[in-house]
């Protein structure tokens, strides 16, 4: 996986894009923010990267919740799509002070299902042996994986304390902030950081 800058998405774009492979980037912290990465530039053209139920299930690989590509059903790309924007929107609505909707909290609660237990029974040296299926054996399962990631985060009071949106202008990147002093503020500082230093610096200089 590449961390590409979070603001790197060319003005001459050509929209609705074809599939949004090249423009992933990795620098949420944790997969659900990576899921609500996918939708680039809230602030602007709100340019959807998971375009086709491929690009989904290329996303759940890249992201490591799948161990192989798999057939993702169109219905289940409208259904990640739902969920990244009840996770985005609860999300918001805490770094606001307010109450996250009750829609988009019902959303996530429904996809923990797909994140429980899940028995197998299967052969092993001629005997059947009832064990755990993997995390990673159906794009539901990997998005109910993704839900539960966000349900620890959001309902966690020390770990939704660290949810932050980057706070360059021209960024709309959602990250968790795993500083020491929980104090960062770019999505990267090889990116965004750097932007803003190179900003403070010219205009210091023009000073």
């Amino acid at each position: 996986m590449h961390a590409a800058a979070a603001i790197d998405l060319p003005d001459e774009l050509e929209l609705p894009l074809a599939t949004g492979a090249p423009y992933w980037y990795w620098l949420g912290g944790r997969p659900s923010l990576d899921l609500v990465n996918t939708l680039r530039e809230r602030w602007r053209r709100r340019v959807e990267t998971l375009v086709t139920p491929a690009d989904l299930g290329d996303w759940l690989v890249q992201a490591k919740l799948l161990s192989v590509p798999m057939d993702v059903p169109r219905p289940v790309l409208a259904e990640a799509r739902e969920l990244r924007e009840a996770i985005d929107g609860a999300a918001e609505a805490l770094l606001e002070g307010s109450t996250p909707a009750a829609s988009a909290v019902r959303l996530i609660d429904r996809w923990l299902v797909h994140a429980g237990s899940r028995p197998a029974l299967a052969l092993d040296g001629g005997r059947p042996v009832l064990g755990e299926r993997a995390p990673a054996d159906s794009p539901r399962r990997a998005l109910g994986t993704i839900a539960l990631d966000a349900a620890r985060m959001l309902g966690t009071e020390a770990e939704r304390s660290r949810i932050r949106v980057c706070a360059a202008d021209d960024c709309s990147a959602r990250f968790y902030d795993r500083s020491p002093a929980g104090r960062r503020r770019w999505c990267s500082m090889r990116t965004c950081g750097n932007v803003a230093k190179a900003r403070r610096h010219r205009a210091r200089t023009a000073a």
